[in-house]
């Protein structure tokens, strides 16, 4: 154990994302009638996250690349139907303003946001996560994040699924618990079972209990693939015939699946401000885009005793 603050890393996207669709766009509005409601909840967020968590240490992570080319050359069908029609992710058009003026407020707070070229978001908290010293706690609302989940090294995700007011802190036993694996097995779990949010197929006839015993026996998805070449490993026939039709999807989707530890990340301060980095501009933001009350929500969140 220790008593040192947490370092927090926040899933930007997935957060953002969830503020959107969260608070109405008729509750948040700057003057001129542009919505603001991702960007409102996200300060909130973030805010209620500091009070709670008492970190000392705070980096947002970024999508630079929500769909990187490496995954995509391993499995096409990688998040495939999120794809619009002129290219780039599908993004609500309300959304999308509001993502550059986010950016704005938190460096005006002096938060760092960062990200890395042909990466995910996930991916540079992984490496964060690998990188700095610990405790860390990921906020984030994906479940390909339980991988991270590092008890000896005091990694946490704090599981954002239902909201932030309802996270869920999650450890190794957590993880055993919610779905019959370790936390180190949950990335290639996930492949087994397959996920249709990010394009995973998975194997036909497998679900979370048949994937949760496939790995508790033979211990991971290379475990699995060398055990089928056995005649005496032990598989019913029907689950050996699904596991064989699935195998060139099974070799390539660990790679897929599983979230890059070692990006090339800019330099940044990782401390938390206890005031703003530059005040004057994160008061004309907030006058401008009637951001006041979120704004100052944080700003108090930063200067109480942490």
């Amino acid at each position: 154990m220790t008593d040192r603050r947490p370092l927090l890393l926040v899933d930007a996207p997935s957060l953002y994302f969830r503020a959107y669709f969260g608070i109405p766009e008729s509750a948040a509005r700057a003057p001129d009638g542009s919505p603001v409601n991702a960007v409102r909840g996200f300060l909130d967020m973030i805010a209620s996250l500091i009070r709670s968590r008492r970190p000392d240490r705070l980096v947002c992570a970024l999508d630079y690349d929500w769909r990187p080319a490496f995954r995509v050359a391993l499995l096409p069908s990688y998040k495939a139907h999120r794809v619009a029609p002129a290219g780039g992710e599908v993004v609500p058009d309300t959304l999308a303003p509001q993502v550059p003026l986010l950016l704005e407020v938190l460096a005006a707070i002096g938060i760092p946001a960062i990200g890395a070229d042909g990466y995910e978001a996930d991916d540079v908290l992984g490496t964060l996560s690998v990188t700095q010293p610990g405790p860390v706690e990921v906020a984030s609302g994906d479940r390909d994040l339980f991988q991270l989940i590092d008890d000896n090294r005091g990694v946490r995700l704090l599981y954002c699924g239902r909201g932030v007011a309802k996270l869920e802190d999650c450890d190794d036993a957590a993880v055993r618990a919610k779905y019959g694996v370790p936390a180190a097995g949950y990335a290639d779990f996930a492949a087994l079972r397959g996920d249709p949010s990010d394009g995973l197929p998975g194997v036909a006839g497998v679900g979370e209990k048949t994937a949760a015993r496939l790995i508790d026996r033979y211990g991971s998805l290379a475990g699995i693939l060398a055990a089928l070449d056995e005649p005496d490993s032990g598989f019913a026939p029907g689950l050996r015939t699904k596991l064989v039709a699935a195998h060139d999807y099974l070799a390539v989707a660990p790679q897929v699946v599983r979230v890059a530890l070692d990006v090339p990340l800019p330099a940044v301060d990782t401390r938390l401000p206890t005031v703003p980095a530059d005040p004057e501009r994160l008061f004309a933001l907030a006058e401008k885009w009637n951001l006041a009350g979120s704004c100052r929500r944080l700003v108090d969140a930063l200067a109480t005793d942490r």
